[in-house]
């Protein structure tokens, strides 16, 4: 990783604590949509599958650090690996794909399936094990921030087809 990666990276995992910070909005109980995840989905389609993983991972656990201490941070932070780099990878892979409307299929798919595995599996296996909670109810009382994260990234496609064509290459 150049200098300059390392930098910007700081840049997403200081953006993603703010805009989950900062900027949330309630959609169930006790769940809020992280917006955090924008950031990483822009830090996905235009620096690189690592550095996207590592906003959303570190960003994870500097926000948890900064809110409520360690508490569910393992959790979130082993969902954002699996998210981070199976969607960084589909950018990746997708980049030569001209028809818009198939890459941003293909996305929709990968986001849900990785955030399926993410936060319905790694984040329940992790809390499973941690709060030795049946692991069928962890995924349950997971299923909200399923939801909600995938909207949020499917939301953070076109936003990051938007700074993607605003940059007009990767970083």
């Amino acid at each position: 990783m150049t200098v300059k990666k390392i930098a910007l990276t700081g840049v997403g995992i200081a953006l993603f604590v703010v805009f989950t910070m900062c900027l949330q909005v309630p959609v169930f109980e006790n769940y809020y949509l992280c917006l955090g995840y924008l950031v990483m989905m822009v830090y996905c389609a235009v620096v690189d599958p690592v550095s996207g993983t590592l906003t959303g991972v570190l960003g994870v656990i500097l926000y948890c650090v900064l809110t409520n201490g360690l508490r569910g941070m393992p959790g979130w932070a082993a969902g954002n690996v699996v998210i981070g780099l199976a969607v960084g990878i589909a950018y990746r892979m997708l980049a030569d794909v001209k028809s818009r409307p198939v890459k941003i299929a293909i996305l929709a798919v990968v986001i849900l399936a990785s955030t399926a595995i993410g936060i319905l599996g790694f984040k329940s296996l992790v809390e499973h094990i941690l709060y030795a909670q049946p692991f069928l109810v962890r995924a349950a009382k997971n299923m909200y921030a399923f939801v909600a994260d995938v909207f949020v990234l499917w939301l953070g496609i076109p936003i990051a087809e938007i700074v993607k064509e605003r940059i007009g290459h990767r970083i």
